[in-house]
């Protein structure tokens, strides 16, 4: 029963252009989730110290975080695909040349913070790109908003995967073979993610002329949308005062109160398990009539895993708690990307969604530095307590934004403009017949 149900989900999958980029991004995540392990013991290994492990880590970040409004502004100007597969060959081959260096022996910290930071500016490229994809990959076929609702559960289903199976992988990889191979498959799967995007059947996107102010019109895009703003102020203090204390605070309880990294491992394991059936949940049903209704509800469970901590509970309930949690966090995504997708017009999709993404993450770096100071002054109980009630309070004032309750699923634009079709050229019957309006 649970296989058929399985294979009924999937059944996306069957149209090629969203099985290459399932196969792209699944493959490219699970590289990159190995490689952030990996780098993380090469630094160790190679007589690296904590703070120099925290500078390398930082050399990533500081770079996704800074480039994330120019990757915006170029994948809107250039088109999404070609900053994607930019975006692939930069990564490929940092990873390749990080690779050389470790296989041939202990590179300096420099070295690594240089490579690591080219390898997050890429990331910052490819990310608000992506979300500019997925409307033109799932724009041909017979059903665009079921497509695209498929095609993000997808993305999210990629992710989700890779956070469960990546770091089990490279920790057997990494003992076995060393850092250095590792790195050298990550180069290998942006490879095959470049492929994917080269075979993918999108319309190609004329390059537009630059343009002054496009930072500008993106963030007064984003302004304009009540909905989205608020939903993005909602990830934003989410990640600070919720899921920020939880990373921290939730390993320090497992070895104190629970059975140490055991514990805390299937607690995550069970978060990643939840998220994969949550993205399986999303793919081959109907879109619901108010989508961020359904969402905003599903943001709800977030705040169980910290309450579950916060009320001592033993680790089985707990892990149920972050189960429920990684659910609600793949519904969520899923129906908060499509519905901005539909929304959104395709011509500021890349800077809106750099604008969400910065600004639902641009608080978590403080959120976890500030968790175990302001822990050891209020208690581990009473921080996570407050970001469970705290979470329910925001979910709830969230469903009474007019703007929020009332959008429906039907967008403002159709499968011709995700595709990037010029409407004053007239296409083929075929063409025509192949991609109906939803």
């Amino acid at each position: 029963m649970a296989w058929k149900w399985i294979r009924r989900r999937l059944g996306a999958l069957s149209h090629r252009d969203l099985r290459l980029f399932f196969i792209g991004e699944a493959t490219s995540l699970l590289g990159s989730s190995m490689a952030s392990l990996a780098v993380a013991f090469a630094v160790l290994d190679g007589g690296g110290t904590q703070s120099d492990l925290g500078y390398v880590m930082a050399a990533r970040i500081v770079p996704m975080i800074a480039f994330l409004l120019a990757g915006g502004v170029v994948a809107d100007r250039l088109g999404p695909r070609r900053v994607m597969i930019s975006a692939d060959v930069v990564r490929c081959a940092t990873q390749a040349v990080l690779a050389g260096l470790l296989l041939s022996g202990h590179p300096p910290i420099w070295t690594f913070m240089v490579l690591v930071a080219i390898w997050g500016a890429g990331e910052a490229f490819y990310a608000p790109a992506r979300g500019a994809l997925i409307p033109a990959v799932a724009a041909g076929g017979t059903s665009y908003e079921g497509k695209l609702r498929d095609a993000n559960a997808l993305a999210g289903l990629a992710q989700s995967m890779a956070s469960v199976g990546g770091p089990a992988i490279a920790g057997v990889l990494v003992a076995v073979a060393g850092s250095g191979v590792v790195v050298a498959l990550d180069a290998g799967t942006y490879a095959v993610s470049l492929l994917a995007l080269t075979l993918l059947r999108v319309s190609a996107r004329v390059a537009s002329a630059p343009k002054a102010g496009a930072v500008r019109e993106g963030w007064e895009q984003f302004r304009s949308r009540t909905w989205l703003w608020v939903t993005t102020l909602q990830f934003t203090l989410f990640n600070l005062l919720v899921w920020a204390p939880f990373l921290v605070l939730g390993p320090v309880v497992a070895q104190e109160r629970l059975g140490g990294a055991r514990d805390w491992g299937l607690i995550m394991a069970l978060y990643g398990a939840g998220a994969v059936a949550g993205g399986l949940s999303m793919m081959g049903g109907r879109m619901p009539r108010r989508p961020l209704v359904v969402a905003t509800v599903a943001t709800f469970g977030w705040a169980l895993p910290s309450g579950a901590i916060a009320a001592g509970l033993p680790t089985a309930l707990i892990a149920g708690a972050a189960l429920v949690a990684g659910a609600g966090s793949a519904v969520s995504g899923a129906l908060y990307a499509t519905t901005s997708q539909r929304h959104v017009p395709p011509g500021v999709l890349a800077r809106i969604t750099s604008l969400t993404t910065m600004g639902a993450f641009a608080l978590g770096p403080i959120g976890l530095a500030a968790a175990g100071p302001v822990a050891s002054a209020a208690g581990v109980a009473a921080l996570l307590g407050f970001g469970a009630i705290w979470q329910v309070a925001a979910g709830t004032i969230v469903l009474g934004v007019p703007a929020v309750r009332r959008l429906t699923a039907g967008g403002d634009h159709d499968a011709s403009e995700a595709r990037g079709d010029d409407p004053s050229e007239p296409r083929d019957e075929a063409s025509a017949s192949g991609r109906p309006r939803p």
